[in-house]
């Protein structure tokens, strides 16, 4: 995973001080990972919201059966479905049961790659050092959903 991670840092004044300022800049694949560690870890924490993960059940059959006849006998995971179904192109979708939809969603793909480097610094790193925990999870969770952590 560190072998993807890519620091820039940029150098700003304000009233005196120098503050540096660093992005982290992911590839498609560390994303990809990040999130589906997400999945693994942390997917209980968005049903204490009151949030339902929920997918089109043909796209979830379709991503099943693809990775069936791409696997040699290995058993599938529920995040290894979920994951197919993005990279076959479907989305997954969050219903906010409790917010009378306030918080409803639907994510690709493209939305995970952009939005884990979203993720607040500390938990990002947590992940990428493979030191976080379900809090980690649920930070990276709602950053690809919402675009920043409102829950919790």
């Amino acid at each position: 995973m560190k072998n993807y991670l890519k620091r820039f840092e940029e150098w700003s004044m304000n009233e005196s001080q120098i503050k540096p300022k660093m992005t982290i800049d992911l590839d498609s694949e560390s994303s990809e990972a990040l999130f589906f560690d997400a999945l693994a870890n942390g997917l209980d924490y968005l049903s204490g919201y009151g949030l339902e993960l929920t997918w089109d059940d043909n796209e979830y059959r379709n991503a099943k059966e693809t990775l069936k006849a791409q696997s040699s006998g290995e058993r599938l995971s529920y995040e290894d479905v979920l994951m197919q179904i993005l990279r076959d192109g479907g989305s997954l979708s969050i219903i906010d049961h409790e917010g009378e939809g306030d918080a409803d969603v639907t994510i690709t793909l493209e939305d995970v790659i952009e939005r884990v480097k979203l993720t607040p610094y500390r938990h990002l790193m947590d992940a990428i050092e493979e030191t976080g925990d379900a809090d980690t999870a649920d930070a990276i969770l709602q950053t690809v959903f919402f675009g920043e952590v409102i829950f919790g």
